[in-house]
């Protein structure tokens, strides 16, 4: 009789251990995917930021302006503001650990003017012929 208990118990606690090891692996894909989510959105946050320093800063003068936001010791974006046929282009790419994302829009100088981001006459708008 003890031997059966102790065959009995075997079988039983083998199947919760295979039960264990089978919850385990198959929560292993979602940690992961879990901390991509996360190093998504904070590539985002940062490349946002840049694209909002780049709309606050737009060159009067110069035809383009490249600069880097440090924040804590640590690059957050790298940014181009780059003027473009009756408007801009703004481009940043945002940095979190060793990854990167990069956003490109294209205002026109219209919208910038509507926003508040530019005063008319600040922005030239270009024409084909130069």
């Amino acid at each position: 009789m003890l031997l059966y208990f102790a065959i009995k118990t075997d079988v039983v606690m083998k199947s919760i251990l295979c039960f264990a090891l089978l919850v385990i692996l198959y929560n292993i894909p979602s940690f992961s995917q879990s901390k991509t989510e996360t190093d998504i959105d904070s590539l985002l946050i940062n490349a946002k930021k840049g694209i909002y320093w780049g709309l606050m800063n737009i060159p009067i003068k110069k035809a383009r302006v490249d600069k880097s936001l440090i924040q804590n010791d640590r690059l957050i974006a790298r940014i181009k503001v780059i003027k473009e046929l009756n408007g801009v282009k703004v481009e940043s790419t945002g940095y979190h650990n060793t990854n990167e994302m990069t956003i490109v829009i294209y205002r026109s100088a219209e919208s910038l003017i509507k926003d508040g981001y530019i005063k008319k006459g600040d922005l030239e708008i270009y024409s084909d012929d130069e």
